[in-house]
């Protein structure tokens, strides 16, 4: 029996994962930086005896934290099947008064991590011809005013896991990129300011948010056909299109939504 090993799987998308593929017979592995979180997950799965939930908390950042989460995947699970990383992080912020911190912060949270996580498991998942699951975003496809680290690391989240999966493909790994757009998670809630404080005003955005288990869903089905990417809506898809096509009409609109990011 391996195992389905979830990031971030305290809240959102992370828990609404959890359920999916506890539903569907998964044994998992439930891993947050918030112990409360996610032991609160792992309770709300109700599997009390523990043979198919296990749960780890700490900084996904951390590589002793990730060799720990390798480890325990193989001593209770027999390895890991499916890799979701999921935990993120972002920020409300203008660049130009952003601390170097914040930049770091997010770099190592939303990119880094996940690519060193996904190498350390790579020999468990080519002996399991595995999946990874990488949670991007669109503000990895198209710049948003507020969100420059974000989209920063989104994007290089984007290019490696696509990298990853030419790569990998011959070893029978898959790779499925998810490109959420506006979902109701605490990842917005939890935002950092310029500072590194939480961010002080409410997130623009377009449209209205999508629920995470409607988002969860979707991942779980694209996994089960082995898709390779997975988008939210086709609004967001159009709109990645038209900052391709004609780049300065993007802007101009973008400017002209998240034109509350300009007064902070």
């Amino acid at each position: 029996m391996s195992c389905v090993l979830i990031t971030g799987a305290g809240g959102g998308l992370g828990s609404a994962l959890a359920r999916v593929f506890h539903r569907r017979g998964h044994a998992l592995l439930l891993a947050d930086l918030d112990t409360a979180l996610v032991q609160a997950t792992a309770r709300d799965l109700g599997d009390g005896d523990g043979d198919r939930v296990a749960w780890s908390s700490g900084d996904i950042t951390d590589a002793a934290h990730q060799r720990a989460l390798i480890r325990n995947a193989e001593e209770r699970f027999g390895g890991i099947a499916v890799l979701v990383n999921n935990a993120g992080i972002t920020h409300r912020s203008l660049v130009a008064r952003t601390e170097p911190e914040v930049l770091r912060r997010v770099m190592r949270v939303d990119w880094q991590a996940p690519l060193e996580l996904a190498l350390a498991a790579l020999p468990q998942l080519r002996a399991n011809r595995g999946s990874i699951i990488a949670v991007g975003s669109m503000a990895g496809w198209m710049p948003v005013l507020g969100r420059a680290a974000y989209c920063g690391a989104k994007s290089a989240l984007a290019q490696s896991f696509e990298v990853l999966r030419c790569e990998e493909q011959r070893h029978g790994v898959h790779v499925l990129m998810v490109y959420p757009s506006f979902l109701d998670t605490p990842i917005e809630r939890n935002a950092l300011g310029h500072d590194g404080r939480p961010a002080r005003h409410a997130r623009s955005m377009v449209g209205r948010a999508r629920n995470a288990d409607w988002m969860a869903e979707r991942i779980a089905l694209a996994l089960e056909h082995r898709r390779k990417r997975v988008h939210s809506d086709v609004a967001s898809v159009a709109a990645s299109v038209l900052w391709r096509l004609l780049p300065d009409v993007y802007q101009h609109l973008m400017t002209r939504k998240f034109a509350v990011e300009l007064e902070q």
